[in-house]
């Protein structure tokens, strides 16, 4: 008698997180490595963001989180309306730029042709800042360490704007400079399956009013 076969796990989801609103999203400036608590909108955005969790995967079973006070500020909300644990993945952090912080993405695009040499080089960093090559490699490998732990289960991922963006494009494209391809919003939640082929099954969803 043959043995019978073994069903593969189902795929597990990764609901993928953009914290809520800071004052330097409002002023278009880059903070990576930079803190601050979010904004009265950004807190609105968490309880929807919440509310919209709770709809989307019953089987949902924690919540994982970059240790900025925006990421650590929207997770808060979410593990309590989900009542799951909360997971500190300090490899979720938003992309850092070093002496190049706070600067205004004007300045950045023009001034220090930031975005042009990220592109051309991707092992390229400012001074004390991480490298766009890096930040992709850093985030993919949390996102599988996080789905390996949990197969066949839905995870919250509270991340940041640039680092969700780099990581996308390094694992749907193998090439973190498509990252310009997935700007998310504020409070948003993009459903990405990472195994057995990584496959995004809704992008940038928002629950909330502009």
């Amino acid at each position: 008698m043959c043995p019978p076969k073994t069903q593969p796990a189902p795929p597990g989801h990764l609901l993928l997180v953009r914290h809520g609103q800071i004052a330097a999203n409002i002023d278009r400036r880059w903070h990576g490595t930079t803190d601050e608590d979010l904004t009265e909108l950004g807190r609105e955005q968490a309880r929807r963001v919440a509310d919209q969790l709770t709809r989307m995967r019953a089987n949902t079973v924690a919540v994982y989180t970059s240790p900025a006070k925006r990421a650590r500020a929207t997770a808060a909300v979410i593990v309590q309306a989900l009542g799951v644990p909360l997971v500190l993945e300090p490899r979720l952090a938003e992309y850092g730029i070093g002496v190049l912080e706070n600067e205004s993405y004007d300045d950045l695009l023009q001034r220090h042709r930031f975005f042009a040499q990220a592109a051309a080089d991707l092992g390229w960093a400012p001074a004390g800042g991480e490298s766009l090559g890096g930040v992709g490699v850093r985030v993919i490998a949390a996102w599988r360490a996080i789905a390996g732990a949990h197969p066949g289960n839905a995870v919250v991922v509270v991340s940041h704007g640039a680092a969700i963006a780099a990581g996308l494009a390094a694992l749907l494209h193998d090439d973190p400079r498509e990252w310009p391809r997935y700007h998310v919003r504020n409070g948003s939640v993009t459903d990405l399956e990472v195994e057995p082929l990584p496959r995004m099954v809704a992008f940038d969803v928002v629950d909330h009013p502009e």
